[in-house]
């Protein structure tokens, strides 16, 4: 047997130890951000101060149209003193985690009313809504189960499908006779999980549910939501999608979350619940909500069934921007939504529209790959019910404005 080769010296440390060959991490970090620069792909965190229907960015007042405040509720006086309430008798941290001692009388309250607006058996909040999906997934599927996904789903929901190793079929986006060639094609002794949006946060639209339910039903599957766009604007008091199409009974798992249009809830069955209290680590190991928290998200609910206006008047007004926008030849999403993308492109010309916008005082910001698809950069309006026709028609007029600037539809 030869005798192992005694490194040489210039590859060992001072302390006799092999020396590493590789980069310094920030060099390959640094190289890694500057070809992000290049592409015009580098994010970027911008301080942003809320005022009602503006806010405060880089120094100027801008009309914010980039916010998932859907129902204007974030700054309602009722959540601030819910808020400040709590935070009085309760503390201001659960402590611990649920299953420890962070379990408080606020959660199982909030929990409750949950279960009551969807019209489900139980509910179970998280800390928000990635929390959610990277819980719920891995604790209902595993190694030689399969999933099958929108290519469009939120990325919490791929990160859920990945921790959970089961086997990750993706189909094409809201087309179920792709999503039943794939299911045809799954063993049948595995567990099988449909997941989808309901809203899509990028492009607005809604997931066929009825579709996925029959075929979910015909191929021995189940079926996941995530309401977390659609949840408090759609449906009868604002119960999301599901209960909008009457499906409430037929979706074994519904999710949503409150900072959207209201943290983040799923509700269910009793037994589903109760086995997420058991694998869904993400709940297990996390401690609980803060009290202001449960109590804002408590007090957000009973006004998003209290005042139904609020939910009409953002969908009114992303309809009167989509028409507009439309009506001058640009390119628009359909859907339901209170969601409004002005596809682009390329990222070079979504970030000069939003920086032509944000110069007339619109805050707007571009998504870019990898959020979307390469080639479908895009400008992402949300509309909320703080605000009014005139700020819709305004951003309207600028955005029009700002796609021809660049060569866009001038009809």
């Amino acid at each position: 047997m030869r005798p192992e080769k005694t490194p040489p010296e210039r590859n060992r440390s001072p302390h006799g130890a092999p020396a590493a060959t590789h980069a310094r991490l920030d060099d390959v970090l640094a190289a890694q951000l500057a070809a992000c620069d290049q592409a015009g792909l580098r994010r970027r965190l911008v301080v942003t101060d809320p005022d009602g229907s503006y806010v405060l960015r880089s120094g100027r007042r801008l009309l914010n149209l980039s916010s998932n405040n859907y129902l204007g509720l974030a700054d309602h006086p009722a959540l601030k003193e819910a808020a400040r309430e709590a935070a009085e008798r309760y503390g201001t941290g659960a402590g611990a985690s649920r299953l420890v001692t962070g379990h408080l009388p606020l959660a199982a309250e909030l929990e409750e009313a949950v279960a009551r607006w969807k019209g489900t058996e139980a509910a179970v909040v998280f800390t928000s809504g990635y929390a959610a999906n990277v819980g719920v997934i891995p604790a209902l599927v595993g190694r030689g189960d399969v999933v099958f996904s929108d290519r469009l789903n939120h990325a919490s929901i791929v990160d859920g499908i990945v921790l959970s190793r089961a086997h990750h079929v993706r189909y094409r986006h809201n087309d179920v006779e792709h999503l039943e060639h794939l299911l045809k094609k799954a063993p049948r002794e595995a567990r099988k999980l449909i997941v989808t949006d309901a809203v899509f946060s990028m492009d607005g639209d809604a997931a066929p549910l009825e579709d996925l339910v029959a075929l979910k039903e015909r191929y021995g599957a189940w079926l996941m939501v995530d309401e977390a766009h659609s949840a408090g604007l759609l449906g009868p008091r604002g119960a999301g999608l599901v209960a909008a199409l009457g499906l409430t009974e037929a979706v074994e798992v519904q999710m949503g979350t409150f900072s959207k249009a209201l943290g983040a809830y799923v509700a269910g069955s009793r037994t589903l619940i109760d086995w997420l209290v058991q694998r869904a680590r993400s709940l297990v190991y996390s401690t609980g909500l803060p009290p202001a928290v449960l109590a804002a998200s408590l007090s957000g609910l009973r006004l998003a069934q209290e005042e139904p206006w609020r939910r009409e008047k953002a969908l009114d007004l992303a309809a009167r921007f989509r028409a507009a926008l439309r009506a001058a030849g640009l390119a628009v999403g359909e859907g339901p939504s209170a969601i409004v993308p002005l596809i682009v492109g390329i990222s070079a010309a979504a970030l000069a529209v939003s920086r032509a916008l944000e110069e007339q005082g619109i805050l707007a910001v571009a998504i870019r790959p990898p959020t979307v698809p390469e080639g479908t950069a895009r400008l992402r309006f949300s509309f909320s019910a703080l605000h009014d026709k005139g700020d819709v028609d305004r951003a309207a007029r600028a955005a029009i404005d700002a796609v021809r600037a660049l060569g866009g539809p001038a009809t």
